[in-house]
This record gives structure tokens, sequence and C-alpha cells, in this order.
């Protein structure tokens, strides 16, 4: 009985001490597990400018933050497929209407719920011509939003518009809380923003940075990122600079002189997203002599050595272009043959249109573009070339962004512009060529004619053919100078798992933390 007393003893003393083991490798774990926490993925991603606004329905700029405080109805994948986001479905249930089912349970970061009323309020002061919103254009086919219950809504177009889905993947149909909205007006949302979206606006520091914080209780499930600041860092030198140095984990519009940096760089790499960016060109206001003449404005675009231009200035960040469609763009025709380099092409026709002698105009410039400076400079001196003297105006950020939706910019003026999220012809060109749009300098009433049948149409040959149409009388019309389509390249630290997206966004929830 002893030894069996004793052996007893031994065993629960074993057991005893294998508890103990096991308590002290789970507390280590938990310990473990605290640390990992306190240890939270803060991210800081570096871009050329700052926000002007946070208002998802008057942006003046590309969404790259916003996106990642609102929500819209429908989304894209990984594969830029459509995907449900705050609508769970839709439907189109007659020629003009189609309805979308609403995600239940979604309340804004300020606990305002999401539903039908929310929908409704977001579209209305877009649509409304009294708040004169930059991005109507985009949505300008709605002719009303109907609540049909509490999460079902009915989107009634003033044609058929076979878009409405793909309208809802993008600003401005990100949906904001109304109440909210209502008491703090519209300057005072931009400032301070709420959304139902992945992160929560916590500061915005003019000027310098834009600070985000993950939603908690994000429908979505709350992402890896625990917090993003989006800087602002002008120089694409300095940026590279702290994207090595560690200060920084992601930057955009990679140099063409940095790329090799980041490349042989052992903390960073390059992603590359070829065509992914904006179509660059020059725009005239075609109303105002001499660019009223469709032969001026031949003659400029004969004086213009793009491919130089791409191959020198830009070192091949970019693809020359005649087309204002890309080709991740639905109705993208392939390239049309356009305007070769020919100088004494260009003086024939501007002597025929009444200026042998040339004449003189201001080119407005931005630095929101790849090397936009050195681009407009060696522009400014292929026209004097052939006789025109430009004077290159380089305009700050925030005040360009007031001044070209208003039509206030010079009578010839840079800007880039693109699809973004639609991927479709639709938002690459209507608001820079349908007249009377924010963002447009010209006026053809065939043009616009087609613009507004190709948003109707819902046979896709018959869309296609219009783009085509479309395409080959601006190209011939020449109400710009055609230039190229940026190459988008970024930054990435080796911290981080992301890869640049063929629309241009970026999904903060899709960064996870990579091997170190």
């Amino acid at each position: 009985m002893k030894k069996s007393k004793f052996l007893l003893i031994l065993t629960l003393l074993a057991v005893f001490a294998a508890g103990c083991s096991t308590t002290s490798k789970s507390g280590s774990g938990e310990e473990a597990t605290g640390e990992k926490q306190d240890q939270k993925l803060e991210i800081t991603i570096a871009r050329a400018f700052d926000v002007n606004g946070l208002d998802p329905g008057f942006l003046t700029e590309n969404a790259q933050v916003v996106d990642n405080i609102f929500d819209t109805l429908v989304k894209r994948d990984a594969e830029e497929k459509l995907v449900p986001g705050l609508a769970t479905s839709w439907s189109q249930i007659d020629d003009t209407t189609w309805q979308f089912k609403l995600r239940e349970g979604v309340t804004f970061t300020n606990g305002e719920a999401f539903n039908a009323d929310a929908v409704k309020y977001s579209l209305d002061r877009v649509l409304d011509p009294a708040n004169n919103a930059p991005t109507a254009s985009y949505v300008s086919t709605i002719q009303e939003v109907n609540i049909v219950d509490e999460y079902t809504v009915n989107v009634v177009t003033k044609k058929p518009d076979p878009l409405v889905p793909t309208r809802f993947n993008r600003y401005p149909t990100e949906i904001v809380p109304p109440k909210y909205a209502e008491e703090v007006g519209q300057e005072q949302f931009a400032q301070k923003p709420i959304g139902t979206g992945p992160y929560q606006f916590v500061s915005w520091d003019k000027g310098s940075n834009v600070v985000l914080e993950a939603n908690p209780n994000y429908w979505g499930g709350e992402p890896d990122v625990k917090k993003v600041t989006f800087r602002s860092i002008p120089e694409a030198s300095t940026r590279v600079s702290a994207l090595l140095n560690g200060e920084v984990d992601l930057i955009t519009a990679v140099s063409p002189e940095d790329r090799e940096k980041i490349e042989s760089s052992s903390t960073a790499r390059l992603s590359t997203v070829e065509r992914a960016g904006n179509t660059v060109y020059v725009g005239f206001k075609t109303d105002v002599k001499p660019f009223d003449d469709p032969k001026v404005r031949q003659a400029l675009n004969y004086a213009i050595d793009v491919k130089s231009i791409v191959d020198k200035v830009l070192q091949g960040a970019a693809v020359q272009t005649n087309s204002l469609i890309g080709p991740k763009d639905f109705g993208y025709a392939g390239e049309p043959e356009g305007y070769s380099y020919d100088p004494e092409k260009a003086k024939q026709l501007l002597a025929e249109a009444g200026y042998p002698n040339g004449f003189s105009a201001t080119l407005d410039t931005v630095s929101w573009y790849i090397k936009n400076t050195d681009v407009a400079q060696v522009i400014a001196e292929q026209l004097k070339a052939v006789g025109v003297n430009i004077k290159v105006n380089n305009v700050e950020s925030s005040v360009y962004r007031t001044l070209v939706p208003a039509g206030k910019q010079s009578d010839m003026y840079v800007l880039g512009w693109s699809s973004t999220n639609t991927l479709d012809a639709d938002a690459a060109i209507y608001a820079i060529l349908r007249s009377g749009e924010s963002y447009s300098t010209y006026a053809n009433k065939d043009v616009d004619a087609k613009l507004d049948e190709a948003r109707s149409v819902t046979d896709e040959a018959k869309r296609k053919q219009l783009y085509q149409e479309i395409q080959d009388e601006v190209l011939k019309d020449a109400p710009r100078i055609f230039l190229y389509q940026e190459n988008q390249y970024y930054g990435v630290s080796d911290r981080l798992k992301w890869d640049g997206r063929v629309d241009g966004s970026i999904p903060v929830s899709t960064i996870s933390a990579g091997n170190e």
C-alpha cells in the first residue's frame, strides 16, 4: 500500500507539473500574442499631394484616401470583378430601373444606421444641380432613387443605362450618413468625414497628412493594418528616400530616375502596373481664338514629338497614345493612327489658319503627373520651333483643383484622366468631351449625341462601335494635343504584402504584413 501511495503521489506531482508547464506555455503564448498585438501593423503611405477634401460626393482628385473611409454598394475584388458591397445583390427590373438589396446591420462609425435613406440621401446631394458637384457626370444618367423599404432601393435612370452597377462601384456613390452630414454641413463634412468603411477618420493636418484607424466594427472584418497615415511629399526623390530609410512604407508616383534605386534596394521593391495611370493631354479652350480653329489644333499636334518625350523625358514611364480610352477599359479599340511629328506640316496648317508667324499663349501645368514640369518645358520648346511662343505656368495643386472644373484655367492646360474604378469608356471620356461638363472645354454636337447614346445602349457591340466613331471624330477634330498614358509605379516596403491595382486604388484593407 505504501508503495502504491508513493506511486500515486508521484503521478499526481507529474500531472501537476505538466499542468504548470502547460499553463506556463499558455501564458507565454498569451504574452507573445500580447506582444504581437502591441506591435500592431501601422503604415505610412506617401503621395505627391495632399487631399483637397474628404467628401466623396464632391472630390476634385482621386479617391485613394476616401475609398478607405467609405463604402459603395458594389465593390471590385482582386480580379477587378464586381462583387457585393453595401448591397448584397442587384437586378434590373425594367429598362430604366435597377433594384439594390442592401446589407442589414451595418452602421456608420458614429453609430448612425446604414439603410435606404442613406443611399437616397447620398445620391440626391450629388444629383442636385444646386450643389454643383464636380463628379455629377458619373451619375447624371440617374433620374431618381426611390426607397422601396428600409433595405431596398430602386435606381431609376433617364434612359436605359447598362452601367448602373459599375457606377455604384466608385465615388461619388460612396454612402454618407444623412443625419451627421446635415448637422455639420458640406464644408465641415469634407474635413471630418464619417463612413461605414474599413477605416475611420482620425485627423487631417492640411498640407501634411491624413490619419485613419481601423474600424473595429467593420462589416467586412477588421483589417490587418490598424493605422494608416497618408503623407504628402511633393518631391519624388524625397518620397524615395523616405521609403528606403524606413520612414514610410509605400509611395506612389515613383519617378523614372528613381525606379532603379528601389529595384536595387534590399528593403523595398517596385510594383509596376502598365497603362494604369492617367491619360495625359494638353487641352484647349476650343471656343477661344486661336484654338477655335481645328487647323490650329491639328498643327500643334504635328508640332509635338511625343515619342521623344516618352523615351527621353519620361524614360519609358508612359505609352504614347492617341486614344483617350485605355486598354483596360471597355470600348478600347486599339491604337488609332494619329499625328506624326511633322513641324513643316504644323507651319503649313498655321499659315492656312491665318497664323504664319505663330502666336503666344500660356500653358497651365500641375505637379500631379510624371515629370510634368519637364514635359511642359519640352512642349514649349517644340512649339517655339513652329512659331508658337508658350509661357509655362506651374500652378499649385490646390489652386489647380478649383481652376479646372470652374473653367478658369488658361486657354491651354495639362490634364490627365482615366476611367478609374469603372473601367469603362464612359468614365474615361464623357466628363472631358461632353459639352457642358465641368472638365470639358470642347463642344461638338455630333460627339455629344454619340456620348449620350453610348450611355443608354445595352448592346455591347453597338457601344463599342459608338466609342470607335467618337474616337475617330475627336482625333480628327483635335480638341487637345494627344500625348500618352502613364504607367503606375509604386515603391513598397518589404514589410508589406501589396501590389498596385489596374484601377489605381489603394485599398488599405488588402495590405498585410510581409516577410521582413
